[in-house]
């Protein structure tokens, strides 16, 4: 039953599409320009930098409430189960970034939402997040090579880490832990499928922080 709660929190905490509402309050909807990903990425190429800063903000914030709710609630009294109801909180925030039910299930990649349950979940996963995604993205511009190598170094740490008794869990909840990592793993690159079908044929978009992105809108 934690579970399934967990899980709620984080999908009502992840229904806050920040790109979504940002966009409407200048005018548009965000999805059906340039990529129509309700997400960080497309907003800031749409929209410009300040845009894009404030989206990531928002996604990154909403995951890590929710992580921060499943702690408060259920941590003191099932301490050996807290990472396992965090992650069910990250998932959900996730869930519902990706597939808001108010927009038709159309919403972002998870990415920003991603890097505010790494924030949240354990120390030891920010230094490799931060290092894998700015150093793929400052040496290619490819913010889609830097996500997807997140996920991949997240899932491995996420097991190593299991493994080495980090989280104090027995196995089977360890097992459950990585079976919802993969699982999100999984899900951004279905996500970024044509992303990978483009970097494999060179022609992936790059994006600027400060240079001229934006699409004609």
């Amino acid at each position: 039953m934690i579970r399934i709660v967990c899980l709620l929190i984080g999908y009502v905490c992840g229904l806050f599409q920040t790109s979504f509402i940002y966009g409407k309050m200048h005018g548009i909807d965000i999805r059906n320009y340039g990529s129509g990903n309700a997400g960080t990425t497309n907003a800031l190429r749409v929209l410009g930098t300040k845009a894009g800063l404030i989206v990531f903000a928002g996604d990154v914030l909403k995951c890590i409430l929710a992580v921060l709710l499943a702690r408060l609630l259920f941590a003191a009294g099932h301490p050996d189960m807290k990472y396992l109801y965090m992650l069910y909180a990250g998932a959900g925030a996730i869930l519902g970034h990706n597939f808001p039910f108010y927009l038709h299930f159309k919403g972002g990649k998870g990415i920003a939402a991603t890097a505010g349950l790494i924030l949240s979940f354990h120390p030891y996963f920010i230094p490799m997040g931060v290092v894998l995604f700015f150093g793929a993205f400052l040496t290619t511009h490819y913010v889609s090579l830097g996500s997807l190598l997140v996920y991949a170094g997240f899932m491995i740490e996420l097991v190593v880490l299991g493994q080495l008794g980090v989280f104090g869990m027995g196995q089977a909840a360890l097992t459950e832990l990585y079976i919802i990592g993969a699982f999100l793993t999984i899900m951004a690159y279905w996500k970024h499928r044509e992303n990978i079908k483009r970097l494999l044929h060179g022609n992936e978009r790059k994006t600027y922080l400060f240079k001229k992105n934006k699409e004609a809108v």
